[in-house]
């Protein structure tokens, strides 16, 4: 898809959006019209990075520090997004942390690390940042194929993914009057360095690609492509839905 297939305006709100799928979002929104605000909070180098990209392409591109599990990172953002005085026109909420281990190895202290970013977070950033969006405007949750299917060494993530997808539908019937759509895109298997964290790697990496009708993993900015659709005028009509981005993994049993 052309980035100018699309086009989109306003300020756009992208959490984890210096590294991997969540990278990809933010070169996309600012080369098809957005102005972008790009959360991390830890990889000051992909952070240096992507501000590189943004100098030299002339990107309309700011990043924001800011830990989004704690009340201050959450009430930086919020300023940031306020002191652009700019119409708040999207949120995509791609951070997400988790543990990949069996259930004999999780914690509770586990429990609650990936549920505070994965679904706290996007909840505490819709709450604080409502009055901010503009008529009009679209919030896209980014899930997982784990959302819905079990996967090894995946019960915390895929728990919290699953507990997203059903917020975010909640919050798409409650702010649809308001102009404000709510989606849901579930990439498949993406090969980013968050795979780094995950057991057998290659060898699942390896799996998912046999299991994709079209014979590879989709990439990060054909993810980037589909977020970019639901947030633009073409998926006006479009509310409380998922869509999944994985090549038709999905339907191979």
């Amino acid at each position: 898809m052309d980035d100018r297939g699309h086009a989109l305006s306003g300020r756009v709100l992208v959490t984890g959006g210096t590294r991997g799928i969540g990278r990809a979002i933010s070169l996309r929104f600012a080369r098809a019209g957005a102005s972008v605000t790009a959360n991390y909070l830890r990889n000051q180098k992909a952070a240096e990075a992507l501000k590189a990209v943004a100098e030299q392409e002339g990107l309309p591109i700011e990043l924001c520090r800011a830990d989004l599990t704690s009340a201050e990172g959450l009430a930086q953002i919020v300023k940031a997004i306020r002191d652009t005085r700019e119409p708040l026109s999207g949120l995509v909420h791609c951070a997400a942390t988790g543990v990949h281990r069996p259930l004999a190895d999780l914690t509770t202290r586990h429990f609650d690390w990936t549920f505070a970013l994965n679904v706290r977070a996007f909840f505490e950033l819709v709450q604080a940042l409502s009055d901010q969006f503009s008529n009009r405007s679209s919030i896209v949750a980014v899930s997982s194929i784990g959302g819905t299917r079990a996967l090894p060494s995946y019960t915390l993530v895929g728990a919290s993914k699953g507990a997203l997808e059903s917020l975010a539908r909640h919050l798409a019937v409650e702010l649809a009057p308001r102009g404000i759509r709510v989606n849901i895109l579930a990439p498949g298997s993406v090969e980013t360095d968050a795979w780094d964290a995950i057991p057998d790697r290659e060898e699942r990496l390896a799996t998912a690609v046999r299991r994709t009708p079209i014979g590879r993993l989709v990439t990060a900015e054909e993810v980037a492509s589909a977020a970019q659709f639901l947030c633009s005028e073409a998926a006006s009509g479009i509310v409380g839905q998922t869509l999944i981005v994985d090549g038709g993994s999905a339907i191979v049993g």
